[in-house]
């Protein structure tokens, strides 16, 4: 088992050449009285906001920008708190590792419940996405213990992609609006379904081939390792 200081982080992300320099240089000039804990509570302001966005946006299609602009105050929270730290050099591993890891699994709930809560996403393929999202979270998180690497991108992707294709998905909800698709499932009935349903389960269905995939092959790794 890792300590917490010891862990090596990885976040080899497609955007990351764009995302780095931003987040040092917002770090180099944030203001005296922003602390990484109050970057991590405006993590938190960004999530609910999403959340409002979306409930909202089942009586005005226009709310879908509120939710996008809480995916940028969430993005802003969340990367700034650890950068900061970094930056001002009062990194905390233990208690950062921690507070990190709860806040996220926390608003990532927020989030998901506010897209299931949205007009043309049903709530029932957004908790099936939470359910992997957590899945990669659990997993993220057991590496860390196990190997020391605590690794937040798969295959370039990570948490600001993901964002970045949120935002995307509002936007096409925005423009594009109802788009209802009937599925005659015989005896059982009749299931309607939007694209958007089609791919926030394409993006579950993605992370759960990631974590079944990468949890396999640890875990025989890990019994070579250890016999």
């Amino acid at each position: 088992m890792k300590d917490a200081s010891e862990q090596v982080r990885v976040n080899d992300i497609l955007l990351g050449p764009l995302e780095r320099p931003a987040l040092k240089w917002l770090a180099a000039h944030s203001p005296a009285w922003m602390t990484p804990d109050r970057y991590t509570a405006l993590g938190i302001l960004g999530a609910f906001i999403i959340l409002l966005g979306y409930v909202l946006s089942r009586y005005d299609l226009a709310f879908f920008w509120l939710a996008s602009f809480g995916f940028f105050v969430n993005w802003l929270g969340d990367s700034l708190d650890g950068s900061l730290a970094r930056y001002r050099h009062i990194e905390r591993p233990v208690y950062g590792f921690y507070i990190d890891h709860v806040v996220d699994a926390f608003t990532e709930t927020v989030i998901f419940v506010g897209l299931g809560l949205s007009p043309f996403v049903n709530f029932d393929i957004a908790m099936l996405v939470l359910v992997a999202y957590l899945m990669m979270s659990v997993l993220a998180y057991v590496r860390t213990c196990v190997v020391g690497e605590f690794r937040i991108s798969y295959g370039k992707l990570g948490p600001t992609e993901a964002r970045v294709l949120a935002v995307l998905l509002n936007t096409a909800m925005f423009f594009f609006g109802k788009q209802f698709w009937p599925v005659n499932l015989g005896a059982f009935g009749q299931l309607v379904i939007t694209p958007y349903d089609l791919v926030v389960a394409a993006i579950g269905l993605v992370l759960f081939s990631i974590f079944l995939s990468t949890s396999i092959r640890e875990g025989l790794r890990l019994a070579k390792e250890n016999r």
